[in-house]
């Protein structure tokens, strides 16, 4: 996890320290010992993915030692640099976002754990974001590669993760509810740590133990609107056997789904945090969805309203708010550039803010990575633009090469938290007025 917040000193220390609270507040040994569920009669399995997937495990491993005198088995699956030691739940790390053969090979062994489970056995799985990716499990017929190709395609499409997750479910042997129906007749107890706008549990990791309403013809409908060609995925998707696991089935009447931790409560940890430090909290919600650029040129347009005459509430306020946008490469970028949506975000506000007196901006992602770069976030000042200047960056050619990590590292303007072990999607803040 990232370190405790230090005592308030000026607007982008506070901007951290709001930062430093939603993630806190989805610490997983905070969240995971609250819901263990009960021991049964039989044997316990821990199975999970996602970047979260090894902290809760640890929490996990001990709260049930503390509780019942013993430590449960089982694997998770977690991203390169995310894993947390654990006593007898095995931790395999993967690539994410674009899914490689550690992890196909890890999700084989997840899957031979779930093999031969009886009425009296619990599954507890641990699921959070990321796993979608860290758990490749290629369906029959599709190799690891047919997923790599097909994944990279939506993520520079411009598909929303819901989008995104409708295809990846049905490649998969663990997603769509495949993972709780393979575990049947076992119990299953699902902690999810939620990054998904809205917290739909069937988005979360593409819904391992949830019911699919999606349908194939929805995945193929998603490949068609942003014209990915994906030949190996469209021929699985044409067969009927694609299909994932629907409402109502008998094999997940056992599964339970139990959001743990989740942007909206991060925001409110936030928006506690503010509240007692005096400044207003205004928090526009957790699902702020669409291309991280033009939410960038909206969310200036409200800041300015915040900072002008007409707004309904004092200052100082904070304008806090989640959501996963994207960012979509009509091209590839060119060598050397290095972006992330929180970023492109950040680059976009302060452009169209043309450095307006008194608001200052922090973006990151609560995982500690935004993009592809190991790095969370970064912020802006009011005199961000000139600062760029008076040592030779342009903004505007940065942000249209996708470069802006490169921007606000040449800045020394970038958050670096390393990974924090949970991941609750996006957080942003914007500060208007002084603080005191």
């Amino acid at each position: 996890m990232i370190a405790a917040a230090s005592p308030l000193a000026g607007p982008v220390a506070f901007l951290r320290q709001l930062f430093e609270a939603a993630v806190a507040a989805a610490d997983p040994a905070r969240v995971v010992p609250a819901a263990l569920p009960d021991k049964p009669a039989g044997r316990v399995v821990v199975a999970g993915a996602g970047k979260a997937s090894a902290a809760m495990a640890q929490a996990l491993e001990r709260a049930w030692r503390a509780r019942y005198g013993e430590t449960p088995e089982g694997l998770v699956i977690t991203a390169y640099g995310h894993a947390a030691p654990c006593e007898r739940i095995i931790i395999r790390e993967a690539a994410h976002p674009t899914p490689d053969a550690a992890g196909a090979r890890a999700a084989q062994e997840m899957l031979a754990l779930l093999d031969g489970l009886g009425p009296d056995d619990l599954v507890i799985a641990l699921i959070s974001g990321g796993g979608s990716a860290l758990a490749p499990a290629p369906a029959p017929g599709l190799t690891l590669a047919d997923k790599q190709a097909a994944t990279r395609a939506l993520l520079a499409s411009g598909a929303t993760i819901s989008e995104i997750n409708t295809v990846r479910k049905h490649l998969s042997l663990l997603k769509g509810g495949r993972l709780a129906a393979r575990a049947a007749p076992a119990r299953v107890a699902a902690l999810m740590i939620s990054d998904a706008p809205g917290d739909d549990p069937a988005v979360i990791a593409s819904g391992p133990t949830v019911a699919d309403p999606t349908t194939r013809r929805d995945a193929l409908a998603v490949l068609d609107r942003y014209a990915i060609a994906a030949p190996a995925a469209r021929a699985w998707l044409d067969n009927p056997a694609s299909e994932t696991i629907k409402p109502g089935d008998p094999r997940l009447a056992r599964a339970e789904n139990h959001i743990i931790a989740a942007p909206r409560l991060s925001l409110q940890a936030a928006a506690e945090l503010a509240r007692a430090r005096g400044v207003t909290p205004l928090v526009l919600g957790d699902a702020i969805e669409g291309e991280a650029a033009e939410a960038g040129r909206v969310f200036a347009g409200v800041a300015r309203f915040a900072a002008g005459p007409d707004a309904p509430f004092g200052r100082p306020c904070v304008i806090l708010s989640g959501g996963e946008t994207t960012v979509t490469l009509r091209e590839p970028p060119p060598a050397g550039a290095r972006g992330g949506r929180n970023v492109e975000f950040l680059l976009s506000l302060a452009l169209h803010l043309d450095g307006a007196p008194g608001i200052w901006a922090l973006a990151a992602d609560t995982d500690g990575v935004d993009g592809a770069a190991p790095v969370a976030g970064a912020t802006i000042t009011p005199d961000t633009l000139a600062r760029a200047r008076a040592i030779g960056l342009d903004a505007a050619a940065s942000l249209a090469r996708h470069d802006a990590h490169g921007f606000f590292g040449a800045l020394g303007d970038s958050l670096v938290t390393g990974p924090t072990r949970t991941n609750v999607n996006d957080f942003r803040a914007i500060l208007v007025g002084p603080i005191g």
